[in-house]
C-alpha cells in the first residue's frame, strides 16, 4: 500500500495540537431564539439596548428618605417621618419626595425622585401614617443607580463565549429575544474491531464489550453537541469503506476508533486515503495515544440555498478506551470548540507534589491519570491505580492529568509536577 511505504515524522504533542487548532475552520452562523440558545456559542457581540438598571432601584425592602432627615437617627434618638406612599416593584416613580416624608419601597421598586437613600425595613417601625427610623443612612445607601452595571450601547459580552445560564440571563436583561450563534457540527463515530460486542449482548469467547462507542458519544454530548451518530464496522476493507463513506457524507467531524496502527487488520488509514481524505499527520510522541491521526476532506454543504465548501475533520483515535478518551479530551475537544466558534479554553494547569514516584522511557510525553487533593494548603497528586491504556477504572477516578515530560525518565517522590484539570464539559 502506498501509505505503508511512506516515512512519517512523529510530531510532538504540542505541535500536533497547534496544527489541529490552526487548521480547524469555524462553522456557519444562524439566529436562534433565546430559549433554545443554551450550549451554543455567541457569534455576535452583545450590546446593551438600555441602561442596567434602567432606573434607580431599591436593593432592599425599606423606606426611601432624604439623607439629612435621618442623618442623626439612632435607636436612642429615632426620627419620625410622615409616610407619603408606597413604591412597589413594577410601578413607575410617583411624586417627588418632600422633606420630612418617607416612601415605603419594596426590593426592585423605582426610587422616588429626590430620595437620597433607603433605610432597611428592619431599622424602621410603622405607626399609623408615620414611620419611625432608628438608623442613619448615607447618600446612596441601598440604591442601585441607573446604569450602574452598564449603559445603553455598551458592549457587554464579546463573541466567542458559550451561552451558559448567566450568559442567557444577561442576554434577556439586555433585551435579546434571539441571538446569532455558531452552528454545532455533526459528529459521526465509527468504531472498528471484530472483537467488539454491544453491552446488551452476552459475551462470547474472544469477544469484549464495546466501551468506545458509548464513552466517546458521551464525551461529545458533554460539550453540548447532540448531533452524534455512531456506527460499528468489522475489520474488513470493503465494510470499512462503506461505513467511512457514509460517515463522511453526513458529518462535519468523523472520529474513527481503532485500526490506526500497523497490524494486519489496521485498514482505516488506507481506506481514508482512498476516499480522498488529506492526511495531515499520523503518530504523535505521546502516551497514551501514539497512533493518532488527523486529516481533512472537502465537505460540500448547502446553507440557506447556497452551496458551500469547507473542510471536514477526521480524527483517527487508538482503539484502547483510555487512549481514545485522553486523545479526545486533549486534542479533539479543542477542535470541536473552535468549530463551534469558541476560542479553545486554556487548560487549567496547576503545580503539585507527586505522591509516589513514576518511571518511563524518555522520548514521549506521558499523560498520567491522577487524583489532585489539597492537604494543609499543599496540592498533592496521586496517580490512579490502573494506568494501562485499556483500564478505564483509573481514568474514571481521575480529576487531572499529570504531565510527565517527554525528555524525562523519572519523577521522584514529592517531585514538583504540572497537572491539567480534567473536565469533560470544558
Amino acid at each position: 500500500m502506498r501509505l505503508a511505504a511512506e516515512v512519517r515524522v512523529v510530531l510532538t504533542w504540542d505541535e500536533a495540537l497547534r496544527r489541529v487548532v490552526r487548521r480547524t475552520p469555524v462553522m456557519p452562523q444562524r439566529r436562534v431564539p433565546l430559549e433554545s440558545a443554551a450550549g451554543f456559542v455567541l457569534a455576535e457581540p452583545v450590546v446593551a439596548r438600555h441602561d442596567s438598571p434602567p432606573f434607580d432601584t431599591s436593593a432592599v425592602d425599606g423606606f426611601a428618605v432624604y439623607g439629612e432627615d435621618v442623618a442623626a437617627a439612632s435607636k436612642t434618638h429615632p426620627v419620625r417621618l410622615r409616610l407619603a406612599g408606597t413604591a412597589p416593584a413594577g410601578e413607575p416613580a410617583g411624586k417627588r419626595l418632600r422633606r420630612g416624608t418617607a416612601v415605603k419601597i419594596l426590593t426592585g421598586g423605582c426610587v422616588p425622585r429626590g430620595a437620597e437613600a433607603i433605610v432597611m425595613q428592619e431599622d424602621c417601625r410603622e405607626e399609623k401614617e408615620t414611620v419611625i427610623v432608628r438608623r442613619s443612612a448615607g447618600l446612596g445607601d441601598h440604591i442601585r443607580p441607573r446604569g450602574g452595571e452598564f449603559r445603553k450601547g455598551q458592549t457587554v459580552l464579546p463573541p466567542g463565549l458559550p451561552i451558559t445560564p448567566p450568559v442567557a440571563g444577561l442576554l434577556a436583561t439586555c433585551g435579546y429575544a434571539s441571538v446569532r450563534v455558531f452552528e454545532k457540527p455533526a459528529v459521526t463515530i465509527v468504531v472498528t474491531g471484530d472483537e467488539l460486542m454491544p453491552p446488551s449482548r452476552r459475551l462470547r469467547p474472544g469477544k469484549i464489550h464495546d466501551a468506545n462507542t458509548f464513552a466517546l458519544a458521551a464525551a461529545v454530548q458533554m460539550i453540548g453537541i447532540q448531533a452524534v451518530h455512531t456506527m460499528r464496522s468489522a475489520d474488513q476493507p470493503a465494510r470499512l469503506k462503506y461505513c467511512l463513506s457514509e460517515a463522511l457524507g453526513r458529518s462535519d467531524v468523523l472520529l474513527t476508533v481503532g485500526g490506526m496502527s500497523v497490524g494486519d487488520h489496521d485498514h482505516v488509514r488506507g481506506v481514508l486515503d482512498e476516499l480522498g481524505v488529506r492526511e495531515d499527520f499520523w503518530r504523535i510522541a505521546v502516551k497514551p495515544g501514539k497512533p493518532v491521526y488527523f486529516g481533512r476532506w472537502l465537505r460540500k454543504t448547502r446553507t440557506a440555498g447556497l452551496r458551500r465548501n469547507r473542510d471536514g475533520l477526521v480524527f483517527g483515535l487508538p482503539g484502547n478506551p483510555v487512549s481514545a478518551l485522553v486523545c479526545f479530551h486533549q486534542l479533539v475537544k479543542p477542535a470541536l470548540w473552535k468549530l463551534m466558534g469558541r476560542r479553545p479554553p486554556v487548560p487549567t494547569t496547576l503545580g503539585a507534589r507527586l505522591v509516589g514516584e513514576r518511571r518511563k522511557s524518555p522520548g514521549r510525553l506521558e499523560w498520567v491519570r491522577g487524583v489532585l487533593s489539597c492537604t494543609n494548603g499543599v496540592l498533592r497528586v496521586q496517580p490512579t491505580s490502573g494506568q494501562d491504556s485499556h483500564m478505564l477504572s483509573g481514568l474514571a477516578q481521575a480529576n487531572c492529568l499529570i504531565r510527565f515530560p517527554a525528555d524525562a525518565s523519572h519523577l521522584a517522590e514529592n517531585a514538583d509536577v504540572l497537572v491539567e484539570l480534567l473536565s469533560w464539559s470544558e
